[in-house]
C-alpha cells in the first residue's frame, strides 16, 4: 500500500510538473506572438514619451532662458570609470523631420562628420547596414590611416508617431576605453517642433584615465565645459573629462541642428549650408569650442566629405 500511495505521489507530481511546463510554454508563445510583440512596443514608446515629456516640462523654465541663447541645456556627470555628457534641446524642425533623418544609419553619417574630430563615417560596411565605422582624428586634415577607428553600430529601439529612440554603439575605442554610446530620443511638441534628448558617453580604464589626465595637463589645458562652478553667476565652468565630454556632446547637437536646418535648402546647397551654421553656432561659445579658424575647417571638411562619398 505504501509502495502504492508513493506511486499516485509520483504520478500526481509528475501531472503537475507537465502542467506548469504547458502553461510556461504556453506564455512564451503569447509573449512573442506578433499582436503581444506590438503592444509591448507601443507600450515601451508610451512609457518613453511620457518619460522625456516628464523631463521637457521640468527643463522648460532653464529652456526658456539661459546662458546659452537658445533653447538648451547642458548636463554632465563622472563616475568611477565612465563619464557622460547629456544635451536637452528644443528643436525647431518639426518631429517627423528628425525621426525620418535618425531612422537612416546614412544620415547619421552625414551629421557626424560635421565633428571638427571626425575623420570619415561610412554607413553599411561588410554588408550590414547598420554598421557606421567611424575614424576619428585630429583637428587638421589627417590620413585615415592615421586616425583612430571606431565600430559603431547603428540601433533603432523604437519609431511611434509620438516617440523617437535610436544610437550608436561601440564596445571598443582608444587607449583602454570602451561602451561608447551616442544615443537620441525625441517626441513631438505641440508647437511643432520637437524635444531632443542627446547623450554621449564612454567607459575608461586607467590607462586611458592617466593618458587624458596627462592631455589635459598639457595641450587641453585650459579648456572648460559649459556647466558652471562655484558661486551662481561666476564664470567659471567645469574642466576635466566633464569638460571634455561637455564639449563634444554640445558639437554633436550642434551638428544635428545644423543638419536638420539644412534640408530646406536645394540638395547641392545642403553640405555647405550645414559646415557654415555648424562653424558659426560653435563660434557662439568660442571659450568652449573654438579650435580652428573658418576657412581651414570649411576646406576641411569639404575635402573629408568627398573623400566619405567616395569611399565603397
Amino acid at each position: 500500500m505504501a509502495a502504492l500511495a508513493g506511486l499516485r505521489r509520483w504520478q500526481t507530481g509528475l501531472m503537475k510538473a507537465f502542467k506548469t511546463l504547458f502553461v510556461v510554454s504556453a506564455l512564451s508563445c503569447a509573449t512573442f506572438s506578433p499582436a503581444v510583440l506590438r503592444a509591448q512596443t507601443a507600450a515601451a514608446a508610451e512609457n518613453g514619451a511620457a518619460a522625456l515629456s516628464q523631463k521637457y516640462t521640468a527643463l522648460e523654465p532653464q529652456l526658456t532662458s539661459n546662458v546659452y541663447q537658445r533653447p538648451l541645456v547642458v548636463t554632465s556627470t563622472e563616475g568611477s570609470n565612465t563619464v557622460s555628457g547629456d544635451i536637452y534641446a528644443e528643436l525647431a524642425s518639426p518631429f517627423t523631420a528628425v525621426t525620418a533623418t535618425f531612422k537612416d544609419p546614412r544620415q547619421w553619417c552625414e551629421v557626424l562628420i560635421l565633428h571638427l574630430n571626425t575623420k570619415s563615417c561610412r554607413a553599411g560596411t561588410n554588408g550590414n547596414p547598420n554598421n557606421l565605422p567611424m575614424h576619428l582624428g585630429r583637428k587638421h586634415p589627417q590620413d585615415l590611416k592615421d586616425a583612430t577607428e571606431l565600430q559603431f553600430v547603428y540601433r533603432l529601439t523604437q519609431a511611434s508617431n509620438n516617440y523617437f529612440e535610436a544610437g550608436l554603439n561601440s564596445d571598443k575605442g582608444p587607449v583602454g576605453t570602451s561602451n561608447y554610446r551616442i544615443a537620441l530620443q525625441a517626441i513631438p511638441l505641440p508647437n511643432g517642433k520637437t524635444f531632443m534628448h542627446l547623450q554621449y558617453a564612454y567607459s575608461y580604464g586607467l590607462a586611458s584615465k592617466i593618458a587624458m589626465q596627462g592631455y589635459l595637463a598639457t595641450l587641453g589645458s585650459g579648456k572648460v565645459g559649459f556647466t558652471p562652478t562655484g558661486a551662481p553667476g561666476s564664470k567659471n565652468y567645469v574642466g576635466g573629462m566633464r569638460g571634455a565630454v561637455e564639449r563634444n556632446a554640445m558639437r554633436y547637437y550642434l551638428a544635428i541642428d545644423a543638419y536638420l536646418a539644412s534640408l530646406g535648402k536645394p540638395p547641392a546647397q545642403q553640405f555647405d549650408a550645414r559646415v557654415s551654421t555648424w562653424f558659426e553656432a560653435t563660434e557662439q561659445y568660442a571659450e568652449q569650442l573654438h579650435e580652428v579658424d573658418k576657412s581651414d575647417y570649411l576646406s576641411m571638411k569639404a575635402a573629408e566629405h568627398q573623400r566619405q562619398l567616395a569611399s565603397p
